[in-house]
């Protein structure tokens, strides 16, 4: 396995660089936060037809890149680094796998391509709202939504909370579950349009002003019997794999708080003077930002080795050695990236010292967002639990 970026992969981060400076500077993010829809409409335009990232990692057949997870990797990372207000992550990370994943070839084809020529934005509603009392796991116990088949398809009726960009997102993946089903059996994954009657959407503030979440309730929503995706009751592994592939993407936004917040706590205190000299000439902010540095190197591995494994997963031959690695992997980059984020995000914010925390100052907006992100899909003890629970079961099938 390569942990080196190629040359074209240093040029797709690059690229996505500079237009994330001309996109997504401090000014701009406060300004999409004040959006009706929190992010601007004309950037993600931008966004989806100049650099088409949305499609990166969908198949050419559908109207994408084909590119690898680490592509998308990159460019996630890059936008933790400047908080871009956007759509992206819902529609890229958890909606198109699921779909990539679960849906038929004949189910891509009508999705698939409206996503990756940027007039569709995506999203995936799993978690009920008893989510917050489940121990952080988010997992299939959390899917409380339930649907009936009928005779023209199937009614959904159910709550779903913390939906990322659930009230404006054209789309919806919805996970339910059969009445009377418990744990992994009896889910099914539905594609559902956004105006269809019967659906409530419904913006719920949240401390990270720079990613929006939703409540959305399904009231009797009928749904077709074709946009029901794989096999009925059967859909918890690909819903399994789409939350491992969110993760890491996730954890690839962390990583760029990690290091983002690292340079600005140390060009704050190169500015910073106390006692005629600047205070990042003190022993002690060293040791601080030294201890950052390595948490920030230690994530970005952690990513990038679960980006390549990703990459298996989603490859038409990939390596089902490496693969099996999956939700390991996935959880071993969320769980050290989520307590990497929140450390560098809240040393940095005690090295502003008073101001930090202030409206005037962006690390504020820095901690927030690697505060919401860490408790996303599951903070750091819960992901550690998780890999403690595989190892276990790996040494009972041994």
């Amino acid at each position: 396995m390569e942990f080196r970026l190629t040359d074209e992969q240093y040029m797709v981060r690059e690229s996505a660089q500079a237009f994330l400076a001309d996109v997504s500077s401090p000014q701009q993010v406060r300004e999409a936060m004040t959006q009706a829809a929190s992010y601007d409409p004309a950037v993600w335009q931008r966004l989806c037809n100049e650099l088409c990232l949305q499609a990166i990692t969908i198949p050419e057949e559908y109207g994408g890149l084909g590119m690898s997870y680490v592509y998308l990797a990159i460019v996630l990372e890059q936008m933790g680094r400047t908080l871009l207000c956007s759509p992206f992550l819902a529609t890229t990370a958890f909606a198109t796998n699921a779909i990539v994943l679960s849906a038929s070839d004949a189910q891509k084809q009508q999705l698939l391509p409206a996503i990756a020529e940027g007039s569709c934005t995506a999203t995936l509603a799993w978690t009920g709202p008893q989510t917050a009392r489940m121990g952080g796991t988010w997992g299939a116990q959390a899917i409380s939504a339930t649907y009936q088949a009928n005779d023209s398809g199937y009614v959904l009726d159910g709550e779903f909370s913390y939906v990322l960009d659930g009230d404006t997102a054209d789309l919806l993946i919805i996970a339910a579950r059969a009445p009377g089903s418990s744990g992994t059996q009896g889910v099914s994954l539905f594609a559902v349009p956004a105006n269809t009657a019967g659906v409530d959407a419904t913006w719920t503030p949240s401390m990270d002003q720079t990613r929006r979440q939703a409540k959305i309730s399904l009231n009797a929503v009928a749904v077709a019997t074709d946009m029901r995706l794989g096999e009925e009751g059967q859909a918890w592994p690909q819903l399994q794999k789409t939350l491992a592939l969110a993760k890491i993407a996730l954890a690839a936004e962390q990583s760029g708080i990690a290091a983002k917040t690292l340079e600005m706590a140390v060009d704050y205190t190169m500015e910073r003077e106390q006692f005629g000299r600047a205070i990042a000439s003190y022993q002690a902010v060293k040791h601080k930002a030294a201890d950052m540095k390595l948490k920030a190197e230690v994530a970005c591995s952690a990513v990038y080795y679960a980006a390549c494994v990703a990459s298996e997963v989603l490859a038409p031959e990939g390596d089902p050695v490496l693969a099996a690695e999956l939700e390991e992997a996935a959880a071993m980059a969320k769980g050290y990236c989520s307590d990497s984020a929140f450390y560098n995000a809240g040393n940095a914010l005690q090295l502003f010292g008073g101001v930090g925390f202030t409206a005037e100052y962006d690390i504020q907006l820095y901690f927030k967002r690697a505060k919401a992100s860490e408790l996303y899909l599951g903070h750091g003890a819960a992901q550690r639990e998780l890999i403690a629970a595989m190892l276990l079961d790996s040494e009972d099938a041994s």
